[in-house]
């Protein structure tokens, strides 16, 4: 008797459990759907404000990365090589589903949607890692505001550039890792090593965050095995990169010092902070404080201090490891940050502080912890509140979007009025030649001219046979180029005696940029 009422006890614990479980599982669905939700509203109205204003494609970057990824299936030449070098595949691979739709691509919006998703699922990975960190929603519900309200994150997710994806993909690892902790599932090491392949074929950064989360697996891990699966997997992307290189440029590290890697793009110019570490730290704290805004770094900096005493380190030590690889970058690989208040004074690069505002956000949380429990949800409202209500009565704009206005006048300029000639004059099926992807790919998606009409630098080996002996090969209507490069140079031959084909009808010359010349085929 005595035994069957134990059983019965026992089973009874054990539903009870059972039905707790559940109960909680489902109260963090609905705390993540209410989340997402949020964020969701956030992110469409900061980039429908942004779109409409047409500041979606004001980094020249962003124009790249939209125009890189149209072409890797719009091309005369398309197939992986047009995916490049300097730059990681996935966000162009994102992106190709909505950037072979013309009005998307002429517009930018193309750009838009993939990098506004990629923010609604940092801002939930961010909550759900913070939940497991802190056992609060309310502390989760505070770090994640603190994320999504910043002005330079909502600029940046309007537009396409890499920074969204990157950020979701550590948010993915953070919580991955905690997981992992928790479970000590081989299920999850699958997962982490998934988002860390995402984080390495987004950002380099990504290569940076491998052998420190190894460690900690190992550290961690009852199964040590299980940190080496992690290892083998993790490297696939950065592997798969090297044989991309090797592949198609002969170099596996052409990415780092290649044509169009920072280095050479840098050259041999001395800038602030290189080979100089005091300085580099320097420019990137300042960095920070301009893109996450003071309020952000001071509650940041009080949140670790009490995390640390929580003993829950390993989430800031994580997010540390991003600051640190761009304090390395300015240091030893020719990637500066240049900021309003400091020698040079000028913009460049600012949102390579925003690996801070990640940092600084999962640790302001941890304030929360420090109220009662019936009072932390107003906590959180009000902790998240500070950092936006300064920001509104501020004069200080978001940095990001200062860097992309004032870079971009000059070129925005040059390519409206080069984009307004040849719309005038240009037929279906004319074609065009060009020397500078990057910048002259602008003109051919406002025009609508679609990439597979066009012969560039990507085209090899037709584009080399052209500039080469532009009057046996190169047969296009039209030409654009900038004064004295290669294209330019070769347009004005002539060869073997032959005249040129060639005869200049437009230059455009923009103060501060270089001059942009027409050419239309004899």
């Amino acid at each position: 008797m005595n035994t069957d009422g134990h059983r019965l006890n026992t089973t009874g614990s054990s539903v009870f459990i059972s039905v707790h479980l559940w109960l909680k599982s489902v109260l963090l669905g609905f705390e993540l759907a209410g989340v997402i939700a949020l964020l969701t509203v956030i992110g469409v109205a900061a980039a429908s404000w942004c779109f409409s204003r047409g500041y979606v494609l004001y980094y020249g970057d962003a124009e790249a990365h939209l125009n890189i990824a149209r072409r890797i299936l719009d091309s005369r030449t398309p197939g992986p090589e047009q995916i490049g070098t300097a730059w990681l595949p996935l966000p162009h691979l994102l992106m190709i589903p909505f950037v072979m739709h013309d009005p998307w691509w002429r517009n930018g919006l193309a750009g838009t949607i993939p990098s506004s998703a990629c923010f609604v699922l940092a801002g939930a990975f961010l909550f759900a890692a913070a939940r497991r960190c802190y056992g609060s929603a309310s502390a989760a519900f505070a770090v994640t505001l603190l994320f999504a309200l910043n002005p330079n994150m909502l600029y940046l997710q309007a537009t396409p550039m890499t920074e969204p994806l990157m950020v979701a993909s550590v948010a993915a690892f953070l919580w991955a890792t905690l997981w992992f902790r928790d479970s000590q599932s081989i299920l999850v090491i699958l997962i982490a090593a998934a988002a860390s392949d995402a984080a390495s074929l987004t950002r380099y950064e990504g290569w940076f965050l491998i052998p420190f989360v190894t460690i900690y697996f190992f550290w961690i891990a009852q199964r040590k095995w299980m940190a080496v699966l992690f290892a083998a997997l993790a490297s696939i992307a950065p592997l798969a990169w090297l044989a991309h290189n090797r592949f198609y440029y002969d170099n596996a590290l052409e990415f780092y010092n290649g044509r169009w890697s920072a280095l050479a793009i840098n050259g041999n110019n001395v800038y602030p902070g290189y080979h100089d570490w005091r300085t580099a730290i320097e420019y990137y704290s300042a960095a920070a404080r301009w893109v996450c805004g003071w309020p952000v770094v001071v509650i940041g900096f009080a949140g670790a201090l009490f995390a640390f005493r929580r003993r829950v380190p390993w989430p800031l030590v994580f997010l540390l490891l991003t600051p640190l690889f761009y304090i390395w970058s300015i240091h030893s690989s020719g990637n500066p940050i240049y900021i309003p208040d400091r020698p040079p004074y000028s913009w460049y690069n600012t949102r390579y502080a925003l690996g801070v505002l990640l940092l600084a956000s999962f640790a302001g949380g941890a304030l929360v912890m420090l109220i009662p429990v019936r009072q932390r949800l107003i906590a959180a409202l009000i902790l998240a509140a500070i950092p936006p209500a300064i920001w509104t009565f501020s004069d200080e704009r978001a940095i990001t979007w200062k860097e992309s206005e004032v870079n971009s006048k000059a070129r925005r300029a040059s390519t409206r009025e080069a984009a307004r000639f040849l719309a005038a004059e240009y037929r279906p099926g004319d074609g065009v030649a060009f020397s500078s992807f990057g910048e002259l790919a602008a003109v051919m998606r406002e025009v609508g001219i679609p990439l597979r009409d066009t012969l560039q630098d990507g085209n090899a080996p037709e584009w080399l046979g052209a500039v080469s002996r532009p009057d046996l090969f190169l047969r296009e209507q039209w030409a654009l180029a900038f004064s004295g490069d290669e294209l330019s140079m070769a347009l004005q031959g002539p060869f073997g005696g032959v005249p040129p084909s060639y005869q200049l009808q437009k230059r455009i010359q923009i103060k501060d940029h270089p001059t942009l010349e027409i050419y239309h085929r004899r």
